[in-house]
């Protein structure tokens, strides 16, 4: 299965960005870094790729609109006619490479535009949102998404979690895919770096869709 979800991804990866899919390349990535081998996992596997043939970026954002393709290409680039995509968003060009799967998403109720005509398809995916769009996803492929409903408690900051992101991200927590940044919050608001998102979809591959 997971050799599957490989091949799948690796044409997500191309498409996503650019440069060399070897973790040792990359001069911002050492042995000894907390992301070290979720950038390799990610890299070796097609997820992701370096942001130039050197550097990874592991501290810059990551986009809605990347994570909703890689979801989109490990969904299997499933066909989308046009005549069934509904209101379509200004701010997405329908020569973009993640023009399809935003659509994709929304038709899946994966993810939705801040408006009909306004998906972001460029702004850094909060922490929240990343749990939320992974959360819809493990529901459309009939993943378990039961959740015990304790976790959150332990963080001082669950209150600020979105009330559409709440269930999302009990679920996230307690499958291990998105911790706390500390011991005791979990900064729902603020943005998933690019290490933070390797590191998510590492488990979320490894654990949720295996």
């Amino acid at each position: 299965m997971k050799k599957q979800l490989v091949s799948i991804l690796c044409a997500a990866a191309l498409v996503c960005s650019a440069g060399a899919a070897n973790v040792s390349n990359f001069s911002d990535v050492r042995p000894s870094d907390w992301y070290h081998d979720a950038v390799n996992y990610v890299c070796e596997n097609g997820l992701m790729n370096g942001t130039s043939n050197t550097v990874f970026s592991p501290n810059d954002t990551t986009s809605r609109s990347m994570i909703v393709t890689i979801l989109y290409r490990l969904a299997g680039s499933p066909d989308l006619p046009e005549s069934n995509w509904g209101y379509p968003y200004a701010d997405v060009d329908a020569s973009a490479y993640y023009s399809t799967p935003v659509y994709w998403a929304r038709m899946n109720d994966l993810v939705t535009g801040y408006s009909d005509t306004q998906f972001g398809p460029d702004d850094a995916i909060t922490r929240e949102q990343m749990a939320a769009i992974l959360y819809r996803y493990a529901q459309y492929k009939g993943y378990d998404v039961t959740t015990g409903g304790m976790a959150l408690n332990e963080y001082t900051d669950a209150s600020e979690i979105s009330e559409y992101a709440v269930t999302a991200m009990q679920w996230a927590n307690e499958q291990g895919l998105i911790t706390g940044s500390t011991s005791t919050t979990l900064e729902p608001q603020g943005n998933a770096i690019r290490a933070e998102a390797a590191t998510i979809l590492m488990r979320f591959c490894e654990e949720i869709a295996k």
